[in-house]
């Protein structure tokens, strides 16, 4: 079993570390209190192939010392309960300019400390952490996506490497655009097959309804524009460590063109490599 224990500066970066793990599928337990830390682990190690790969964020929140979390790491030794410590880390000018973005306050920033003493007084409270540490990961100068790759180079297993799930996914202007789209496109240009009576009842996905879209020229020079965005937009989600991507395709009604289209880009996705899905929300409500 592997069990992380992460830990180090408020501000630093803890909650994203953890949420890589999670990704990778580590079952993850934020803000856990040391003296828990001992019974997570028995409760893990009693359900072997439930929690193979454990992860949990304990740090100075609350006001707990860390006399506790030492304790708890002898516990651990003794159950021989193989652990190691990521301790999270940046400067202190780092972690203030975060915070101000933010606009959330530091767990230490009280009885009349400023921030800068907060920050200043949590890292001489940690140093014993951080000492004990097996890895120490400075975010200083780190973006999401290179924290998101020392993540995987530290604990990923072979082969694994950062993923983007794309859905694409078809609709009807007339029924609202999907709130969960990153990217929507408008194929609204392109003929209807709508008022062409043998093709109204048909979907993008039949065959008489594509034949008609691609009988014309503009169809194929818009999927052609699409699939040249889409090679130069994916790369670029998947550096900055996007891990879901959701591209919406919309016509009138949901039902003919934007089907069609969102098949098509879905196939040529995965051609590309990526792990795609299509849905088509409106195709049945006409």
């Amino acid at each position: 079993m592997e069990f992380i224990i992460v830990s180090g500066l408020s501000g630093a970066g803890k909650s994203k570390v953890a949420s890589f793990l999670e990704d990778m599928g580590f079952y993850c337990v934020d803000n856990l209190p040391a003296q828990l830390i001992p019974p997570l682990a028995e409760l893990c190690m009693a359900s072997p192939g439930k929690y193979d790969r454990v992860a949990l964020v304990t740090d100075i929140r609350g006001g707990q010392t860390f006399d506790g979390l030492f304790s708890a790491l002898e516990q651990l030794e003794a159950m021989k309960c193989g652990h190691k410590i990521v301790f999270v880390e940046a400067s202190t000018e780092t972690i203030i300019k975060r915070y101000k973005e933010t606009r959330r306050g530091h767990p230490l920033a009280k009885d009349g400390r400023t921030l800068v003493q907060a920050a200043e007084l949590e890292r001489a409270a940690m140093a014993p952490v951080r000492k004990r540490a097996e890895y120490i990961i400075d975010t200083t100068a780190l973006s999401t996506a290179k924290l998101h790759g020392e993540v995987l180079r530290l604990f990923g297993t072979p082969g694994q490497g950062p993923e983007m799930s794309v859905s694409v996914v078809s609709f009807g202007f007339k029924y609202g655009v999907p709130i969960e789209a990153d990217l929507v496109f408008d194929v609204r240009c392109l003929p209807n097959p709508f008022y062409i009576a043998e093709l109204r009842r048909q979907t993008g996905l039949d065959a008489g309804v594509r034949d008609f879209l691609w009988g014309y020229q503009q169809t194929a020079d818009l999927v052609k524009h699409l699939e040249d965005l889409m090679s130069f937009l994916l790369p670029l989600y998947v550096e900055e460590g996007k891990s879901a991507l959701v591209i919406a395709i919309g016509c009138t009604g949901g039902q003919h063109r934007s089907v069609a289209i969102t098949r098509s880009l879905a196939d040529f996705i995965r051609q590309k490599g990526y792990n795609a899905s299509e849905n088509h929300r409106d195709m049945t409500r006409a």
